[in-house]
């Protein structure tokens, strides 16, 4: 399941990020409503002097020290007619940075028009990275997956599998050898930057498990606080399957498949379940192989290598000289 964002109110996001952005509001609190519809900051110096051409009306509007700088130089009924226009065109809400005070026609118009008015003690430049940062994660696509994600070693590792195949035996036994739990049975992913897939687990249900036959446990009490994480990248996806008769294993790892979440394409590993087979610890070799990939280091392509090479020494090499018989007359002495 994917679900698109089309717009966060400034309430949401004054409550979500007040702490980490340092956000106190000054005025305009029947505004809160507002709706934030881009996911990215706008620095309105050209709208400030009357060019509304390619406005960003629909992003949070920052002033900063050159904008504010240049407010004090228009007068009280420029001001009130520069940021009447903006506010008509839908802007959502106006942050001042560097503690800036918000100027007496800024009140009359956010007053008379219930338009939200921040201000941080952080630099401008500073405070848009983080806030685009923050807000890039409110907008970013997402979606859920039935499967139970962990933190192997560093290598974000989905489980994927039909219920009941031992998706959450496969994690306990892992989450016993050190590694963490990043959600149980059914993962959240945002797609962050257009480029990587984060998982997260549902507030409601983090740092639980459900084990068939003993029932729910709370795994950060039982192996400690850091077998718990609250979201990790994906880096790969396992599906576990029922072993039978005719299945085809893959042998030699020199096939590479993809799983597609989101758009993206993540190396796919299938692990056959059947008595007798470690598949926790064949998830984490799984892990640790990709890491080894990732650093430039590939099992299987470096042994395939060998073997080419040793096949083309063996079929370019001389064929041994016979060595013709003496006969036993010739060898005796005359």
């Amino acid at each position: 399941m994917q679900k698109s964002i089309h717009g966060i109110t400034v309430a949401h996001f004054f409550e979500s990020y007040k702490e980490k952005l340092k956000l106190e509001l000054v005025t305009g609190e029947p505004g809160m409503h507002r709706l934030i519809h881009e996911g990215s900051i706008n620095r309105p110096a050209l709208a400030l002097t009357g060019f509304f051409k390619y406005f960003a009306n629909k992003r949070i509007q920052v002033l900063g020290a050159a904008e504010m700088t240049y407010m004090k130089t228009l007068t009280q009924q420029q001001q009130v007619q520069i940021l009447d226009q903006m506010v008509r065109r839908g802007i959502p809400c106006i942050v001042l940075t560097r503690n800036y005070n918000p100027t007496h026609p800024m009140l009359a118009v956010a007053a008379e028009m219930k338009l939200p008015i921040m201000r941080t003690p952080m630099i401008t430049m500073n405070w848009i990275n983080l806030a685009t940062l923050a807000i890039d994660n409110e907008f970013a696509p997402a979606g859920t997956e039935h499967a139970t994600t962990l933190d192997i070693k560093g290598v974000g590792v989905m489980l994927r599998g039909d219920s009941g195949v031992g998706k959450s035996e496969c994690a306990l036994a892992l989450i016993e050898r050190g590694h963490s739990l990043v959600s149980d049975d059914l993962t959240v992913i945002k797609l962050l930057d257009e480029r990587e897939l984060m998982a997260s687990s549902r507030p409601l249900n983090r740092g639980y498990m459900e084990c068939r036959g003993i029932g729910i446990i709370n795994v950060s009490e039982m192996f400690g606080i850091k077998s718990v994480r609250l979201e990790k990248r994906i880096d790969m996806v396992v599906s576990l399957k029922e072993w039978t008769p005719d299945v085809v294993e893959e042998r030699t790892g020199l096939e590479e498949n993809f799983y597609e979440i989101l758009g993206i394409k993540l190396p796919h590993i299938e692990l056959y379940v059947r008595p007798g087979r470690d598949i926790a610890r064949l998830v984490e070799v799984a892990a640790l192989t990709l890491a080894l990939k990732k650093m430039g280091h590939d099992p299987a392509r470096d042994f395939n290598d060998r073997l080419i090479a040793f096949m083309t020494t063996q079929a370019n090499a001389p064929a041994p000289t016979k060595i013709k018989p003496v006969d036993r007359e010739e060898r005796s002495p005359g």
